[in-house]
């Protein structure tokens, strides 16, 4: 419109100009024709001429008009009919979004009537719409299906069709239907979705990571996302691959940490495939490069356990290596602790261990000082200590994905069947936290209130030795008379007695009449009388 009005503008200042400079040039015009002499100035000759070429267009215009009249009245009143057709389709769509399906169906018989379907198929959308809303499945169910073999309204119909399918149960259905859909258009996010998901379920990596291309090429997907998601499938696949075909599980795995460095999934894997080859330096290298990004309880256990034959001091230098390569690190200490422990290096190990719940007060950190205590001192105190400490710090990290807490780590949500769910972190519904106090350090706390490890006392009587529990009349104290008899007990001093001499072999006659284990045959050897216990209670 404004190039329009600029349009009209430069044409009058054109015309406004044209006429100055004839003014300012004044001359006149002869014309003779047919013996007649015509004279007039310059101006009025460009001023007739302009009014007859404006007379020529009128008149044009209004020629134009007449001839074309009947096409213009048809087409004004197919115009207003249309108009009147999309209104009542406008509001039949917002019926049936609100779930009036009475007004929903009136609109879609109204706008049918105006409308030609094969022109608008948003009648059909609306005829289907308010099927499903009235529990007419069976007829929505055939509009969908119509809607899907026509070209301009395939992936409504097959959004529909797939909707359903999945309401009734029918999976199979659902995932065909999905998979028309994302085969003719990657680019649609539903489709897509539920393919991939399908695919993974059943295993069918290559598909799934074909299917991942196209709709990173219909940009569907930015390019980190696409390229984390693929590095996720291609962990999957190498996880399968690794048992049977562990090269090409290893090459799987190292695409995948091309694309995403810190998936420790496919570290592992990685490794494992390269300890297939009896390759534990490519191994040991491709977890020290992971370990610098993200230390991992995981990297950190395939790293020390690399090598089978090693043993627990071999095991220990490796801890120390990884610590050398993220010092001062939750992770890294531990593992070192945990690798002391298990050479017997109890003061490394209390070293570190302590160390660690300084840096974070975990409950594996309580563990481990509990494992510590009960292999060092065995105190019963102190591990009980520990222990409670464990119960009331907050929960170690493990895989979760929507509430779902797994032991390893899994490609997709069993919950939800999300691709790359899993994270490593607390499970939500522990406490991140002590929350019985506001101590900002509980480790402090807990490492002071630590009891003394308890004194063995060793006997000093022999084996053979017998304690004669008979006191003594002078034993017993004018004081010791006086407790006794407000506790109404008396404490009786232990005396060591002299080791007893043997007693001599006494053979039992037979006896007849009697089974042994008659209660009137007695025992030769248990035939000595006992010795009498005396306790003194005044």
């Amino acid at each position: 419109m404004m190039f329009k009005v600029l349009f009209f503008f430069l044409i009058v200042l054109a015309l406004g100009f044209g006429f100055s400079w004839l003014a300012d040039r004044p001359g006149s015009l002869s014309i003779l024709w047919e013996g007649q002499l015509i004279e007039m100035s310059l101006m009025v000759a460009a001023t007739l001429i302009l009014a007859f070429v404006a007379l020529i267009m009128l008149t044009w215009w209004i020629v134009r008009t007449i001839w074309t009249s009947p096409h213009s009245v048809n087409r004004y009143f197919r115009a207003r009919k249309r108009d009147r057709g999309y209104q009542a389709l406008s509001t039949g769509l917002i019926a049936a979004g609100a779930g009036n399906a009475i007004l929903a169906r009136k609109m879609s018989a109204r706008a049918r009537g105006l409308i030609r379907a094969d022109q608008e198929p948003l009648i059909v959308v609306l005829e289907a719409q308010a099927a499903l809303i009235e529990g007419r499945n069976e007829e929505a169910r055939r509009l969908f299906q119509q809607m899907a073999d026509d070209p301009e309204t395939r992936e409504l119909g097959l959004r529909g069709l797939y909707v359903e399918a999945s309401r009734l149960g029918a999976h199979e259905a659902a995932r065909q239907y999905a998979e028309t859909a994302a085969e003719t258009a990657p680019y649609l996010p539903w489709a897509a979705k539920a393919t991939l998901e399908h695919r993974c379920r059943a295993g069918n990596w290559d598909d799934a990571i074909r299917l991942l291309e196209q709709q990173r090429v219909a940009h569907v997907l930015d390019r980190s996302e696409a390229e984390r998601l693929k590095a996720v499938l291609l962990t999957a696949k190498a996880q399968d691959q690794l048992d049977a075909e562990p090269a090409a599980a290893r090459d799987n795995a190292l695409k995948a940490l091309k694309l995403s460095k810190t998936l420790v999934p496919a570290a592992i894997v990685a490794a494992r495939a390269y300890l297939r080859d009896d390759n534990v330096r490519k191994a040991s290298s491709v977890l020290e490069q992971i370990w610098k990004l993200d230390p991992h309880p995981e990297i950190a256990r395939a790293y020390v356990r690399a090598r089978s034959g090693d043993s627990a001091v071999d095991r220990l230098k490796k801890a120390e290596k990884l610590e050398g390569l993220k010092p001062n690190n939750l992770e890294s200490l531990l593992i070192v602790a945990e690798a002391a422990l298990d050479a017997k290096d109890f003061v490394k190990a209390r070293a570190k261990a302590e160390a660690a719940a300084r840096m974070d007060s975990r409950e594996r950190v309580y563990l481990l000082l509990a494992d510590i205590e009960e292999a060092e001192t065995g105190d019963q105190g102190r591990i009980r200590h520990w222990l409670a400490q464990a119960l009331k710090a907050p929960r170690d990290a493990t895989w979760v994905a929507d509430g779902h807490v797994s032991n390893k780590w899994l490609p997709m949500s069993p919950v939800t069947g999300r691709l790359d769910a899993f994270e490593w972190k607390a499970p939500f519904d522990q406490p991140d936290g002590r929350i019985e106090d506001g101590r900002t350090n509980p480790a402090e706390e807990a490492l002071r209130s630590l009891p003394p490890v308890a004194t063995r006392i060793e006997p000093d009587h022999d084996v053979n030795d017998v304690i004669d529990v008979t006191p003594e009349p002078e034993a017993v104290t004018p004081a010791a008379e006086k407790s006794a008899s407000d506790t109404d007990a008396t404490v009786t001093p232990i005396k060591r007695a002299e080791p007893r001499q043997a007693k001599e072999e006494v053979i039992a006659e037979p006896f007849f009449g009697r089974p042994p284990d008659d209660p009137g045959v007695k025992d030769p050897l248990q035939s000595q009388p006992e010795p009498k216990t005396r306790l003194k209670l005044f």
